[in-house]
């Protein structure tokens, strides 16, 4: 259950803080943290949900007893699915309802502190830039043309090469971050890439002051901060395997 211990946001600007908080929690118990979420959602137990909180983290939590409930509730009785069908599955359905959640809690606010028709629009423009939860958690993130063909050539990249941020280079593991526009059209080979220039883990875009490395067995591209590997680190990594693919073998 989640009381509201954080400072409620009243303006758009801060609405899209607590909005882009609780889907940054939301998104690390569906990938980084998810072998812990997964043992959380006991099907013995009573119904649960899971709440992404403003701080970035999240918990599994019995829901809130008062009626009606201060914010939003999300969906009840996550646990009892969890055994009746893939897990792969079973954590898009989560990822689903968490990203209606998250609208639903967003727009609460808005109209709790009197949003206009502009202001309902700005912050919808705002939460509708980032990639769902889904989409994170599938894999299936879309990004608009020209940042998708800007990342097409990020695979044809030997990962002998140096990032443009001239970080570390891994001898194995890919750290070159997705090229940009005039390194596309230098004739390398492009190869599909579907992922689009966003982290793997918490989904924002690529940014190019930050380290980045690359999953060998997925393809996807993490900030090193949101897997905890820096530069010095990826030096010594032959082959990089991110949390949920190394979280996959784990489980076979």
């Amino acid at each position: 259950m989640e009381g509201i211990t954080h400072p409620i946001p009243r303006t758009v600007e801060e609405v899209f803080q607590d909005f882009k908080g609780r889907r940054a929690g939301l998104i690390k118990a569906l990938t980084i943290d998810v072998d812990k979420f997964y043992q959380q959602c006991d099907p013995e137990k009573e119904n649960l949900c899971l709440y992404g909180l403003p701080n970035e983290t999240w918990e599994v939590n019995l829901p809130v007893e008062e009626v009606p409930p201060e914010l939003p509730e999300p969906a009840l009785g996550i646990n009892f699915a969890r055994d009746g069908m893939q897990e792969k599955d079973w954590l898009s359905l989560v990822a689903v309802h968490s990203d209606s959640w998250l609208l639903a809690v967003a727009f609460y606010f808005g109209a709790r502190f009197g949003f206009g028709k502009n202001e309902r629009k700005r912050l919808f423009q705002m939460i509708n830039d980032l990639p769902t939860i889904f989409e994170v958690v599938t894999g299936n993130v879309k990004q608009p043309k020209d940042q998708s063909a800007t990342h097409n050539s990020s695979k044809s990249k030997s990962s002998g090469k140096m990032s443009r941020q001239s970080e570390p280079q891994a001898k194995g593991a890919k750290t070159s971050p997705p090229p940009n526009k005039e390194e596309d059209e230098s004739g390398e080979e492009e190869e599909d890439d579907e992922q689009g220039a966003t982290c793997g883990a918490c989904g924002d875009n690529y940014g190019t002051d930050e380290f980045w490395i690359c999953c060998d067995v997925c393809e996807r591209w993490f900030h090193g901060k949101c897997v905890k590997i820096t530069p010095a680190k990826a030096e010594h990594i032959k082959q990089y395997k991110c949390p949920s693919c190394s979280n996959k073998r784990a489980r076979v």
